[in-house]
């Protein structure tokens, strides 16, 4: 999970609020303080740390709660106002026919953000090309090459040449039919002035839309001198942070970027392909306090299932509970496709209460003996679950190469799952707060949905 030990902070703060008999100047100071220590201790700069907390502490003794809202409820508003505004710097990039040329030092995750983002845009359906343009890296061109067959993009380079510029132009030429073309370009341990003068040729020759920088959130708050001195050098236009999954500096680099108005574009949230995020400052915060991010989860289901079917059966399982073995099959192989469980329970709301409880790992693989288990059922037994008995569970067993005991823990599983999916339906909050996540989308429709 994404700044997994801030997140955690953020929301035992919230758990104070929220346990409060009642909210008074003292309770104000103290969750004040919880707060500074808790982004103090994610690397976040001591003078926006003093913002955040004078803006909560200034708002939550001055201001009068909305209509129908009691106290509590508007101090985890400000809190989560405030949060937003601390890491808010813009839009993302824009989905249309582009140039984008990738920037940055050596060791940033620049190739690998390149095939990531390449992913990203063939996803919304845009035609992508990707150019080699490192002619300094021997394997930069290998390595994009790889890249480019694992997520089915078109990759131009030109081995032995060593004027970069030329490249692109080829490539360009090479890639006019391409709605989208991305420039990986070469790094360096330092930005030296041939570094910069090659840069600036690249970008006469392709004039792109977007140059954007890829940085490594580990460097913590040094992420915003670098992102200046590379904007004051080739203009960067957006910022990816990589390797923002659980880094205890992401908070710093973060906070680095608002501090210096760089356009944070995308997070690489972990080492797969997918793992690529547009950063959404009211999203990303969501996450973080447990509040979850539904459209985010449904933006990934409807890439990688489709988007009416995703809708209808994502949505129907969250707040119905009427399903049987088939949909449950359906929700694991969904599982699969979109990315790690872990990844997925970050995305629903109060999910996040129960992280300590889960091993995800072996959930994971507890996931693919159960689907191998329902490959073994007769479809009648997958639309009824109730006609499983003692000798089906054997013939299941038998034909999943597993134990009884197996089945009969799928059956819990099922049972459980479905009783859980039952009570989010009936949670009006929870409903609530999945409506405003999905846009407005009158989720009690969707419980007529079959």
């Amino acid at each position: 999970m994404v700044l997994e030990g801030l997140g955690k902070s953020l929301r035992g703060v919230l758990g104070r609020v929220g346990h409060a008999s009642s909210v008074d100047d003292e309770l104000i100071n103290d969750i004040c303080k919880d707060l500074q220590r808790a982004l103090l201790e994610a690397d976040v700069n001591v003078k926006l740390v003093l913002d955040v907390t004078n803006g909560v502490k200034d708002r939550a003794k001055n201001e009068p709660p909305a209509a129908g809202k009691s106290m509590k409820q508007h101090l985890t508003h400000i809190i989560y106002e405030e949060l937003v505004k601390l890491v808010d710097n813009g839009e993302g990039l824009s989905m249309k026919p582009q140039t984008i040329m990738m920037v940055g030092l050596y060791g940033q995750g620049k190739t690998t953000s390149t095939g990531k983002l390449a992913l990203y845009f063939s996803k919304k359906g845009f035609s992508v090309g990707l150019i080699g343009a490192d002619v300094y890296r021997p394997a930069a061109l290998d390595q994009l090459k790889q890249l480019g067959e694992k997520v089915n993009v078109d990759v131009y380079g030109e081995p032995g040449e060593t004027n970069a510029a030329k490249i692109v132009e080829h490539g360009i030429a090479h890639f006019k039919d391409k709605k989208v073309v991305i420039i990986d370009t070469s790094g360096r341990h330092a930005l030296e002035d041939d570094l910069i003068q090659e840069i600036k040729d690249i970008a006469a020759v392709a004039k792109p839309e977007e140059r954007v920088l890829v940085l490594d959130s580990q460097v913590g708050q040094q992420a915003g001198p670098q992102a200046e001195a590379f904007h004051n050098a080739v203009g960067v236009t957006g910022v990816i942070l990589t390797k923002m999954d659980g880094t205890a500096k992401g908070g710093g680099a973060i906070s680095a970027m608002a501090k210096t108005k760089a356009r944070i574009v995308f997070i690489g949230t972990g080492e797969h392909i997918r793992d690529l995020e547009p950063f959404d400052a009211n999203r990303f915060i969501s996450r973080l306090l447990g509040m979850g991010d539904m459209s985010a989860l449904m933006e990934m289901a409807s890439e990688e299932i489709g988007e009416d079917e995703a809708m209808e059966k994502v949505s129907r399982a969250i707040m119905t509970g009427k399903f049987n073995l088939n949909d449950m099959y359906y929700q694991m192989a969904a599982v699969g496709k979109m990315g790690t469980l872990q990844k997925l329970m970050s995305m629903l709301p109060g999910m996040s209460n129960y992280e300590d409880k889960i091993d995800y790992e072996a959930s994971q693989k507890k996931l693919s003996v159960f689907r191998t288990i329902m490959d073994s059922m007769t479809a009648e037994e997958k639309e009824d679950p109730s006609l499983i008995k003692a000798k089906r569970i054997d013939r299941i067993a038998a034909g999943a190469g597993v134990s009884s005991h197996d089945v009969r823990e799928l059956l819990k599983q099922y049972n459980t799952t479905k009783k859980t999916m039952q009570s989010f339906g009936k949670d009006r909050k929870m409903r609530k707060q999945m409506m405003k996540q999905l846009g407005g989308v009158d989720l009690d429709s969707l419980k007529d949905l079959q």
